[in-house]
């Protein structure tokens, strides 16, 4: 084969293989790790989670009576006594007690509460815990129930 020819044949094979091959980034190359934690976040941010109720025995005056004694037992501000609500309405009544005391959380006021809710002849028992930022209102952010009656 002449020198041209095993040139031609050379640049040709060359070329060839050049096609087959691939770059694969490596795992400690941390714009790889960045957008895979991003796609990770994406994906599971994608799903919103419904913040905690406190019952779902409650209707929406039954609510908002407890929602204000909640927030009215978790003000860092006040006595740590239970607050108590009712509603002469429905017969829906209860109480909040704050437990132990306020504590910073990613930048809110935080606190645990336990509560007692009695609708009919439905008693709950609540373990909780809400946080609020400076200016906002109280967020339940964890109740466990437990139901007796």
């Amino acid at each position: 084969m002449s020198r041209g020819a095993t040139l031609i044949v050379l640049t040709a094979t060359a070329g060839g293989l050049a096609g087959c091959s691939i770059a694969v980034p490596m795992a400690s190359d941390p714009s790889v790790m960045w957008n895979s934690e991003r796609v990770a976040s994406d994906v599971t941010s994608a799903i919103p989670k419904s913040p905690p109720k406190l019952s779902g025995a409650l209707d929406s005056e039954d609510q908002r009576r407890a929602i204000a004694a909640l927030s009215t037992a978790l003000d860092p501000q006040g006595s740590g006594t239970s607050v108590n609500w009712d509603n002469p309405q429905s017969g829906a009544k209860g109480s909040f007690t704050p437990v132990g005391q306020p504590y910073p959380l990613e930048g809110r006021i935080c606190r645990a509460f336990h509560g007692d809710i009695v609708v009919s002849d439905t008693q709950e028992s609540l373990q909780g815990a809400a946080c609020r930022e400076k200016t906002a209102e109280w967020a339940l952010t964890e109740v466990k129930r437990s139901r007796k009656g």
